[in-house]
């Protein structure tokens, strides 16, 4: 595909999340968003990478089928701990459980993007470790009363509240929102997309 302005392929990003849809605006390429709906359950054995990358890769496909094959850019995010997924809490206990895990330690958040264009899937994947300090009962609490941990890997947000546990990361800030742009760049550019050219039109 061309990589002029003029002949530049129509993205569709494959995701509900508002985070991605900021992060995707900052490359400047324009976009459509087009949820895409599969089913996240981890296989049985399954490693945190390889089900970052299938999540990825079947939301770019499942979101490239629903809108007339154009290509599409799905996205992924875990924490791991303990050789653990920790995906999105189900319940208040599930993420006070979760907080309570990542408190005082290292962990890992994985993520992973993914373009399909009906020829090819290509994939990228981001490591990140990020260090948190200590989180009292009444700090786990407070932080699930603000509503921010519902709908999140791990039970927090890096770029909200959560923020104020982070004592250290080692990677990719980015990825640990949840769209690592280096990677996600990198993807768009082997489709014909130049990121940095101008604002999105999304």
């Amino acid at each position: 595909m061309a990589g002029n302005a003029d002949q530049m392929p129509e993205l569709l990003l494959a995701s509900a999340s508002p985070r991605r849809r900021e992060l995707l605006t900052q490359l400047g390429v324009q976009f459509t968003v087009v949820p895409a709906n599969i089913d996240e359950s981890i296989l049985p054995g399954e490693l945190p990478e390889s089900y970052v990358r299938r999540m990825a890769a079947g939301k770019a496909e499942a979101g490239r089928r629903s809108a007339g094959g154009r290509p599409a850019l799905g996205a992924d995010t875990a924490v791991i701990i303990d050789d653990r997924i920790l995906g999105k809490p189900r319940d208040r206990a599930d993420a006070l459980d979760m907080l309570e895990l990542l408190a005082g330690r290292t962990h890992q958040v994985i993520s992973g993007v993914a373009v399909a264009d009906g020829t090819q899937v290509l994939e990228r994947l981001s490591t990140t470790k990020v260090s948190f300090g200590p989180i009292s009962a009444a700090e786990r609490e407070a932080y699930w009363a603000t509503g921010e941990p519902r709908d999140k890997a791990g039970a927090y947000a890096i770029q909200g509240y959560g923020a104020v546990f982070v004592r250290h990361i080692n990677g990719s800030y980015t990825g640990v929102v949840g769209l690592p742009l280096y990677e996600t760049a990198e993807l768009l550019r082997c489709i014909g997309l130049n990121p940095g050219s101008g604002p999105a039109d999304s």
